[in-house]
């Protein structure tokens, strides 16, 4: 955000800004789902909803998860939040004491760091670099579960790496999970329908499904639907776990809005061919952005097959200078800041995500921006000295 604000400011000064900050789909969703929210607001009641979510947006919910293979649930394993983030932090105050460990790799989403301290969690990292394409092994979760955390959570596909596990690789961890029974799992797969490749998405309680009363699987309209600021989340997981952010919610928010729920309705049992369309788009996109980065000499980049995110470690221009310039490059915020300053180009540093050897592209930018985006970013490398 502190990336994008800044590139407003300087785009607001007349500079030609070309943004790969933010995280948001670009584009809208189809004409029915607005429709939906007209018709409803037409017909509005104004009454309290369900703190647990509508009942036509819970089967909605499940029908999408079966899509997927997420098969097996009913409306009390099913709730609902205003965005992931909310259902993830509810999950936290749930499931976490004081003092209670939660584990996850890095990159990690900025907002794991955050909620873990808010509820005064302890938080074991699990460090996985580029050379290991940011994935986690099944060696890695051992020794990490092995310390007996109360939660680990796991992001599939990634942000911020756009990285995605495949059928086997998913396999593997589950059978690692199966070993330790106390600890919980959430899994932040809120980018399940962005998947490259043909690879598919694959979760856990699909690989072992004795582990289906401890996983927790999270999704959101925000990134396949493009409603973002929409705020509808959703988790599916054991009636207890559902049960317990019904009760946050009905602290909290008491219910999603009436006129929204129609929306998201909508969005989930409506025609798909947007997002389908996107997801096609984002992959093409992906293909331009890596075949770009091949072309400048020391970046390491792991081929991300989900998401819209790719994030190349860009270590190699670390000591250098940047030559028109004369900025120093030490780090990954010298180089993000020096390329905004110098090329109007907006990346968000690795360190953000936990890891400072990178930075972040999002390539959700209008197309015509993208080659022109990327042919700065060339320039740049090539003026380092």
């Amino acid at each position: 955000m502190l990336v994008a604000e800044k590139a407003k400011r300087l785009k607001s000064e007349g500079r030609d800004i070309i943004s790969f900050s933010i995280g948001v789909p670009n584009f809208l969703p189809g004409d029915h789902v607005y429709a939906a929210a007209r018709e409803a607001l037409a017909k509005d009641s104004g009454q309290y909803g369900s703190n647990r979510g509508a009942d036509a947006l819970l089967d909605a919910f499940i029908a999408h998860m079966e899509q997927v293979g997420m098969t097996g649930y009913t409306r009390a394993n099913v709730a609902t939040g205003i965005g992931a983030k909310h259902v993830i932090y509810n999950l936290a105050e749930a499931l976490l004491d004081e003092g209670d460990a939660i584990c996850f790799a890095v990159p990690y989403w900025t907002s794991y760091v955050d909620i873990a301290e808010i509820v005064n969690a302890k938080i074991d990292l699990l460090p996985c670099p580029a050379t290991q394409d940011y994935k986690m092994t099944p060696a890695q979760l051992d020794a990490a579960l092995a310390k007996k955390p109360k939660v680990f959570l796991f992001n599939n596909p990634s942000n911020p790496t756009g990285m995605v596990y495949t059928k086997a690789e998913i396999s593997a961890l589950a059978d690692v999970l199966v070993k330790y029974p106390d600890t919980w799992v959430i899994t932040d797969d809120i980018y399940n329908r962005m998947v490259f490749d043909g690879i598919g998405y694959h979760n856990f309680v699909q690989a072992r499904p004795e582990l289906r009363e401890r996983v927790i699987f999270i999704d959101s309209l925000s990134k396949t639907y493009g409603m973002p600021g929409w705020r509808v989340g959703f988790m599916a997981g054991p009636a207890s776990v559902a049960q317990a952010v019904a009760t946050m919610n009905s602290n909290h928010i008491t219910n999603i809005p009436e006129i929204i729920t129609a929306a998201a309705v909508a969005a989930l049992s409506g025609p798909q061919d947007v997002p389908t369309a996107k997801n096609a788009e984002f992959q093409a996109k992906r293909d331009q952005v890596l075949a770009a980065l091949a072309a400048i000499p020391g970046i390491v980049c792991p081929r991300p097959q989900g998401a819209f995110y790719v994030f190349p470690d860009i270590s190699c221009a670390f000591g250098k200078t940047h030559g028109p310039t004369g900025t120093k490059i030490t780090n990954d915020v010298d180089l993000c800041s020096a390329l905004l300053e110098s090329h109007g180009v907006a990346c968000v540093p690795g360190s953000a995500f936990g890891e400072p050897r990178a930075m972040r592209i999002s390539y959700t930018c209008p197309t015509p921006q993208l080659a022109p985006g990327l042919s700065r970013i060339q320039q740049f490398f090539s003026e380092l000295q």
